[in-house]
């Protein structure tokens, strides 16, 4: 019996359909990672899928390609009479889903219009993902999750890293931030070069995200984004600093700072992303 491997190996010489560069494609062919991201994809036990006794209704694919996870993910979804969707930005892979039945948005996911694809409540978006969209693509379903109740994604593992990276370490950010507020995130399992078509320079790993009963709402979540790009705008500068606009603000963010136990010298990194959360809403910068 033929590996995934194999068979992806031989469609892409049967079809001509190499990746392209311009896309970040790489496809995945390595068949421990495809049953692990398949097996994660339809664990439904764990999440707000559940907290009504529910099944989920949907499932959603960005970036199909030639299909190592999206045949799993077919079958799955078939088998539990799930709505399923991708989103693909290259024409040709496209119209290969569209004439496979599969609903496509033909996209780029992060210019696809996420409200109006009126996800079902709950929906879990699959995706291994192109390495230069994954960082905006989870600020934007982090603030505006549009249905989403969890993910699973492959990222370049300096950005996984960066992703679940905690204050006060190198990797925390305003990716960290943003990701930790609107998720709870878990490793599912690393990937290396060999396991995709043509091999990357870099590491991967695959990332789970369940979505939080207390992230922000989405209004809410907007307006800490602005705030949060602004408390990160100069890493070496002091938190007041990036944040103040003059002297009665600045004097004002100090004084919440010290009241939350922090120096009046103390930078972004230094504040968890609760803290950070606190902090805007302390200062009124909400709304």
């Amino acid at each position: 019996m033929t590996s995934r491997r194999e068979r992806l190996l031989e469609k892409i010489r049967q079809t001509g359909t190499g990746p392209k560069r311009s896309l970040g494609q790489n496809f995945l062919i390595s068949d421990h990672v495809i049953d692990r991201i398949l097996e994660n994809a339809f664990d439904f036990g764990d999440s707000v899928f559940w907290s009504k006794a529910e099944k989920p209704l949907g499932m959603i694919e960005v970036g199909p390609g030639l299909g190592a996870l999206t045949e799993g993910l077919l079958e799955g979804v078939k088998q539990r009479g799930l709505r399923f969707q991708v989103i693909e930005l290259d024409r040709q892979f496209a119209e290969n889903w569209r004439d496979a039945g599969v609903q496509v948005v033909e996209a780029d996911a992060l210019q696809a219009d996420w409200q109006g694809l009126k996800l079902s409540q709950g929906t879990r978006l699959i995706s291994n993902l192109p390495y230069q969209i994954s960082s905006s693509l989870v600020i934007d379903r982090s603030v505006w999750p549009c249905g989403l109740g969890s993910m699973i994604l492959m990222f370049q593992k300096e950005v996984a890293k960066r992703i679940t990276a905690k204050e006060k370490s190198d990797d925390y950010g305003l990716l960290s931030v943003i990701a930790q507020l609107g998720w709870d995130v878990e490793i599912v399992c690393e990937a290396g070069p060999q396991d995709f078509y043509p091999p990357p320079r870099v590491a991967s790993r695959v990332l789970r995200f369940r979505r939080r009963a207390d992230a922000p709402a989405e209004t809410e979540f907007a307006a800490f984004l602005k705030f949060a790009k602004k408390a990160y705008a100069h890493r070496r500068k002091l938190l007041a600093s990036n944040l103040s606009t003059g002297g009665d603000s600045r004097a004002r963010l100090e004084s919440i700072l010290e009241s939350m136990g922090f120096s009046k010298t103390v930078r972004a990194e230094e504040l968890s992303p609760w803290q950070l959360l606190e902090l805007a809403r302390k200062n009124g910068s909400l709304g």
